[in-house]
């Protein structure tokens, strides 16, 4: 071959190499308006997507998918992060997480107060015998071990969990209301230290209910600091959210300061028309904490209203021992007696909605307020909450109708507020349907991108979005979670911001949400074209002092 040839060759060669095919994703979601979470504006683009991880954002017009999504009209988002979510026995039961799914939810971050591990045999023998329409076999004993058989079972979304310091005082001392010892202290702090090498993303407590808010002040900072050695965080449903709101945000604020630990206050709140005022001095607070250095942020879900037990109106003496001592308690005359005297009404009995029974014979109570069943029984109110506790030997699911409007708004421009459902996550069809439930369980995040965001205006699109992806991901300190990056797990939603809708009522509150069009996790399509595909691809995500084994 002379010169001349050859240089054609060559040239030939380097124009064949220079022609390379398309890239090729496994999915690619094609010309939707790209939000990456970071609270900027979003563009519109693409979104490659190979096995479980985003493998390229931008303008792939050239490229190709196995699977191809036409997001033309619609918001491409990360997947959603439910930061105070109940859906722990839920998901026993229907692993697809259907409520929070369908708005755009992809983690489920559980153990408000209480979790589910570590447990000791008494403690498993009493949520055996607590269980109502969802029975389930308990086969763990620690945290780490109930979510990972949560993902071994099979899961849409991902899971992850704080450790309850209900749940580990539990284990140590019962429902004893005192201060613990040295021995019984080490004992909670080992067993914190070991749910945090498993995996949880902190440690949580619930103060307004017993065994949590039998611990004081001192003995939270001690577990926080074990916390604050592996780098999680404290949440909190504060002590008070009354008129003791204000005391109850300083504890919080001492704890985190204290223990050195960053620290959240689930579904912050003023409750009650007369504590509405309060909230100001209480965001006040958060941010003169927040301006001298303190990790300080909130939560909230988007409903003037909240759901709890009944029996949170009786006395503190009647509920220090558990539901079973409450009942004992009941079966005395004289502590009966003084027990109704002293029941607290935070709101008025016309604005208690029932909506959980254990008794199947009590469930045709379901829908109406506490003031129309005691109308009906010719009993006062504060009878009938004593009569209905013990009839149901249960705490009784009700929903309180005793926040503010404005408020809520107030609550979401808060830059540091991220979003909750505080409710497990259902399908509207079986078991289920054998009780009511508050709205929130269906509808929180999408009500906040329908009502708050399109139709009020209360904050932006883009900034709505921070609040659910980024900004918890930051906060939990989770491992390439919670934006639209390369090199990030795919938990990635796509919506139609003009019609996404919130269709549960406190009525009829078991109804879907529409407008969320596609949900993958980690990289699966688990809704398409809104409809759940069965997938089960959650995993457990573990926090940040993990250690494996």
């Amino acid at each position: 071959m002379n010169r001349s040839s050859l240089l054609q060759l060559l040239f030939f060669l380097s124009l064949l190499c220079s022609c390379s095919s398309p890239a090729t994703y496994d999915i690619l979601i094609k010309n939707g308006y790209v939000l990456d979470g970071s609270g900027t504006k979003g563009v519109t683009g693409d979104v490659g997507i190979n096995a479980d991880t985003i493998a390229a954002i931008g303008n792939l017009e050239d490229a190709m998918g196995v699977v191809e999504i036409d997001a033309s009209g619609l918001t491409v988002a990360p997947g959603f992060i439910n930061m105070l979510s109940w859906a722990n026995v839920s998901l026993i039961e229907d692993g697809r997480s259907q409520g929070d799914i369908r708005q755009g939810v992809t983690l489920e971050v559980m153990g408000e107060g209480h979790s589910m591990g570590p447990l000791n045999e008494i403690m498993a023998k009493e949520m055996k015998e607590g269980q109502q329409s969802i029975t389930y076999d308990i086969s763990w004993n620690t945290l780490g071990g109930y979510l990972n058989f949560m993902e071994e079972k099979g899961v849409s979304t991902n899971i992850a969990s704080f450790v309850g310091n209900g749940t580990v005082r539990e284990y140590v001392m019962g429902y004893e209301n005192r201060v613990p010892t040295e021995e019984e202290l080490a004992q909670m702090e080992a067993l914190v230290e070991q749910a945090m090498q498993e995996g949880a993303v902190g440690l949580s407590t619930s103060l307004i209910y017993v065994p949590s808010g039998h611990a004081q002040t001192p003995e939270i900072t001690a577990l926080a600091k074990v916390v604050s050695k592996y780098n999680g965080m404290y949440i909190s449903h504060i002590r008070d959210e009354e008129g003791g709101l204000l005391e109850a945000v300083q504890e919080l604020i001492t704890i985190s300061e204290e223990a050195a630990l960053p620290a959240e206050i689930y579904h912050f709140k003023a409750s009650g028309t007369a504590n509405w005022h309060l909230l100001d001095s209480a965001i006040t607070m958060v941010n003169n904490a927040r301006a001298k250095g303190l990790a300080i942020t909130t939560d909230m879900y988007m409903y003037n209203a909240s759901s709890t037990g009944l029996n949170v109106l009786l006395p503190a003496w009647a509920k220090e021992g558990g539901h079973s001592s409450t009942i004992a308690l009941m079966a005395q005359p004289a502590k009966r007696k003084r027990m109704i005297a002293e029941i607290d009404f935070h709101v008025p009995p016309e604005n208690i909605l029932l909506v959980g029974f254990k008794n199947k014979e009590l469930r045709s109570l379901i829908g109406k307020t506490l003031a129309d069943v005691a109308a009906e029984r010719g009993k006062t109110a504060r009878e009938t909450v004593a009569d209905l506790i013990n009839e149901d030997d249960s705490r009784i699911q009700v929903v309180y109708f005793s926040m503010s409007e404005e408020n809520i708004k107030k609550k979401l421009a808060l830059p540091y507020m991220s979003i909750c459902s505080d409710a497990g996550s259902y399908t509207n069809e079986g078991v289920f349907l054998e009780q009511s439930t508050h709205p929130r369980a269906y509808g929180s995040f999408a009500r906040l991108l329908g009502h708050f965001v399109r139709e009020e205006k209360v904050i932006s699109l883009e900034e709505a979005i921070y609040k659910l992806t980024t900004l918890p991901a930051t906060n939990l300190k989770l491992k390439k979670r919670g934006a639209l990056q390369e090199g990030y797990y795919a938990d990635v939603v796509v919506f139609d911001a003009d019609s996404i809708t919130d269709n549960a009522t406190f009525k009829e509150p078991h109804q879907y949400a529409t407008g969320m069009v596609h949900v993958l996790v980690n990289g699966v399509p688990v809704l398409t074209d809104g409809e759940h595909t069965g997938a089960l691809p959650g995993r457990f995500v573990k926090g940040p002092g993990w250690k494996a084994d």
